[in-house]
């Protein structure tokens, strides 16, 4: 065990953790944040996303000493069921979610391209959202979502 600092949605925290454990454990095990999920554990599904210093990244695999020193946001840190990020509410609204094990790493992804890039096309929104997949089906609600955002987001 070592002290690994994180600042996690704006919050600094200081745990005696095992500095290899890899992030989405130390999120979901220590700090309590449920929105990232376990999917495969081998960067293949985007269940796990988070983003780190303004980047989706997995945290399903990288230890957690690889974040030290960077900002680290979870859907949890985006919105909250009572005050909801343009993005969350696009996706209600879309009905973009069936099972919604996947939706935490998709607005996580969505998120970070619509930071970069306030107006994407659909060929931008299915390469940033490549690494995230939907095994219930909903893409085609998820990208219009995407879009929905985008188009709120820019007034």
């Amino acid at each position: 065990m070592s002290k690994v600092s994180l600042n996690v949605n704006g919050h600094e925290h200081h745990l005696d953790v095992d500095e290899k454990t890899p992030l989405i454990y130390v999120l979901r095990n220590d700090l309590g944040l449920k929105g990232p999920k376990l999917g495969c554990g081998l960067e293949q599904c985007g269940a796990c996303m988070v983003l780190v210093d303004g980047k989706s990244e997995f945290s399903c695999s990288t230890p957690v000493a690889a974040f030290e020193n960077r900002a680290i946001t979870t859907i949890e840190g985006i919105g909250t069921a009572e005050n909801l990020h343009v993005l969350q509410q696009a996706f209600v609204t879309e009905r973009a979610a069936q099972c919604g094990y996947c939706i935490p790493g998709m607005i996580v992804a969505a998120k970070a391209l619509l930071d970069a890039n306030p107006d994407p096309n659909e060929e931008e929104i299915c390469e940033a959202l490549s690494d995230n997949l939907c095994r219930c089906g909903t893409h085609a609600r998820i990208i219009k979502a995407v879009l929905r955002a985008a188009q709120e987001i820019r007034g």
